[in-house]
Order: C-alpha cells, then sequence, then structure tokens
C-alpha cells in the first residue's frame, strides 16, 4: 500500500512540477517577445533621430547609405539584448522536469513486495 501511494504521490509531483516548469517557460519566451519588440522600437527611433539630425545639418537622404546607417544602428542597440536573449536560451534549455519511473519504481522494490 506505502509503494501505491509512494508511486501516485510522485505521478502528481510531476504533473505540478510540468505545470511548473511550463509556466516558466511561457514566462521567459514572453520576456523574450517583449525584448525584440523593445530592440525593434529603439531601433526605430535611434534611426528617426539620426535621420533628423542629418537633415537639420543639411545632409540629404540621398547622399546616405540607410542600409549601412540601420546596419550599424542595429549593431549598437542589439548588443545588449543579444546578452539577454542567450541568457533566457539558457534558461529554457536548464527547464526540465524527470518523468516518474513507475515500472523502474516497482522493480526496484520487488524483493520488499515478494518477501
Amino acid at each position: 500500500m506505502g509503494q501505491l501511494v509512494s508511486d501516485v504521490t510522485s505521478v502528481l509531483n510531476y504533473h505540478d512540477s510540468k505545470k511548473e516548469a511550463e509556466n516558466e517557460r511561457q514566462k521567459i519566451l514572453a520576456d523574450m517577445a517583449a525584448d525584440e519588440k523593445e530592440k525593434t522600437n529603439l531601433v526605430k527611433k535611434t534611426l528617426a533621430t539620426q535621420r533628423a539630425k542629418y537633415g537639420a545639418s543639411g545632409v540629404s537622404g540621398n547622399s546616405l547609405t540607410t542600409g549601412a546607417v540601420l546596419k550599424r544602428l542595429k549593431q549598437e542597440t542589439e548588443e545588449p539584448y543579444k546578452e539577454k536573449r542567450a541568457t533566457n536560451v539558457e534558461k529554457l534549455k536548464k527547464i526540465s522536469v524527470a518523468k516518474p519511473n513507475l515500472l523502474q519504481s516497482l522493480l526496484d522494490k520487488f524483493d520488499d513486495l515478494v518477501s
């Protein structure tokens, strides 16, 4: 009877742990999405500021390669987000739940059950 209670408890604990792990994964993914949106908005804002600054100084947009400016701005603003993303990916990899193996548990206790 004790083995049955132990097995049921381990299954219930597994389901609770699985739900907690899924909630943690969803939270990390939501944080990653928010970071990506924040990064995109920051690049757009910085690019608009850069264009306004060049326009105010009399430089026309035709002489600038906007692709090069955008690439440089993206690289400058992306660096802290790369680190956060790498950290979040590592967190996602570490989230795991050990599934209970009831058959192995029974086999381990087989001698006690037979005696």
